[in-house]
């Protein structure tokens, strides 16, 4: 394959990391010197192709779901098997990291190229699939593949337009071969899906500051996600009056202090971000009229996130009161704290445990995953993979060799336990 020698021709964590590494770059990437895949894109589609590749490689018959979403089965000893589901995300955010997300898929291939090597079947199939979106990088609605999979979709808005405005929902699903109109059709409600099981980078420092290659997830935080809209009145920079100004851009400035005093006084790692900004007109000798901008909040319970959530919109309605601000706010992602599977959590330390000799650090996760969607449809399980720095969202992201091939071992490991407690 492109970008492989014979040294590659086995399962590997040195593969999968290489993998990445090449689908971080043209064609897989519409952005020069860096990483962006946005769902639908063409980047996306040569993503999906290449990954297609590998998955038949690996013994696996492939097909895109209605949603855009790329799925790969192993069949089981028998017709008809259930299903245990491994996989992660493609998409990527803008100047993003070649790990997070993907190498939760190419690990699902990488395990799956493990058993077929070995002639090893199983009483399940298993399948590893790709979500479309996990990111809302592209459409303002994240995990809106995993939502359809799950078959929690609420139908989505055909005329939602993506963050650069040059194309809508139903434009982007059509020119990618699909129907807006049968997204709900991507649903696995009602076959046997035995588990969802994601691998991922922690996105956070704790394993690196512990010394640790692995950890398994036992929850995901509660969130919340805004699109906060603040209208002044846009005027020359030189002639309008301090007294006088209804300038949008301070008002935003004025929430996005106090959501940060909110939430370093919080509890149960509540964080609250304001991570996009859109000011117009956007000129430096012209009073900005309006300012769009997001508020994330998260927490390790529905009960503090809701708290701080709430305190921080009634400080945007304050300030928009007293600014003389128009207002709109549209909440934009409404995620339960998610608790993984206590079962599948046990057989993953045990995995971890066999493979790293020591006993599995166990974490809540601060960042979502397609994992809390697919809680709805079937148990879940995570396994954490140590990334340097805690960095992600960022081209400095990065796992070693080593890490990724304990997690291998760690993911084959478990479905061989898996096997013995549900085959």
């Amino acid at each position: 394959m492109v970008g492989e020698t014979d040294s590659m021709d086995r399962p590997s964590g040195h593969r999968a990391v290489a993998r990445c590494a090449l689908l971080g770059e043209a064609p897989y990437s519409e952005m020069e010197g860096g990483l962006f895949r946005p769902y639908l894109g063409p980047s996306y589609r040569a993503t999906c192709d290449q990954l297609a590749a590998w998955m038949a490689e690996a013994g696996m018959t492939t097909r895109m779901d209605a949603a855009g979403n790329l799925i790969g089965r192993y069949e089981g000893t028998a017709p008809n098997a259930p299903v245990l589901l491994l996989g992660s995300h493609i998409d990527s955010v803008r100047d993003g990291g070649f790990f997070d997300g993907m190498l939760g898929v190419i690990l699902g291939i990488e395990a799956v190229a493990h058993f077929a090597r070995a002639g090893k079947r199983f009483p399940f199939a298993l399948e590893v699939i790709g979500f479309g979106d996990e990111e809302g990088s592209r459409f303002p609605s994240g995990m809106l593949t995993s939502h359809a999979v799950a078959g929690v979709l609420e139908t989505p808005d055909p005329a939602m337009s993506d963050w650069a405005g040059t194309a809508t929902l139903a434009t982007a699903l059509q020119e990618f071969g699909l129907d807006a109109g049968r997204m709900h059709h991507a649903s696995r409600r009602g076959e046997r899906i035995l588990a969802y099981v994601e691998a991922h980078i922690e996105q956070g420092p704790v394993l690196e500051s512990e010394g640790r290659a692995l950890g398994v997830v036992s929850a995901i935080a509660a969130q919340h996600r805004y699109r906060v809209t603040l209208r002044g009145m846009a005027g020359h920079a030189g002639t309008v009056a301090m007294p006088l100004r209804r300038d949008a851009l301070a008002a935003a400035a004025e929430v996005i202090l106090a959501a940060e005093r909110i939430a370093r006084a919080g509890t149960d790692g509540l964080v609250a971000t304001v991570g996009s900004l859109h000011v117009t007109p956007g000129a430096a000798n012209v009073v900005p009229g309006e300012v769009v901008f997001t508020v994330d909040v998260r927490a390790g319970t529905n009960a503090v996130r809701d708290r701080a959530a709430e305190d921080i919109l009634a400080v945007i309605r304050q300030v928009a009161r007293q600014r003389g601000m128009e207002l709109d706010i549209a909440l934009q992602q409404d995620l339960d704290a998610t608790p993984c599977d206590p079962v599948l959590t046990a057989l993953m330390e045990q995995a971890v445990d066999d493979v790293t000799g020591a006993p599995a650090r166990l974490l809540v996760s601060g960042a979502g995953h397609d994992a809390m969607i697919m809680a709805h449809l079937a148990p879940v399980s995570m396994l954490f993979i140590r990334c340097a720095g805690g960095i992600s969202h960022n081209p400095a992201e990065s796992v070693t060799d080593a890490d990724t091939e304990q997690a291998l071992r760690a993911m084959t490991t478990f479905i061989g336990l898996f096997e013995r407690r549900f085959g």
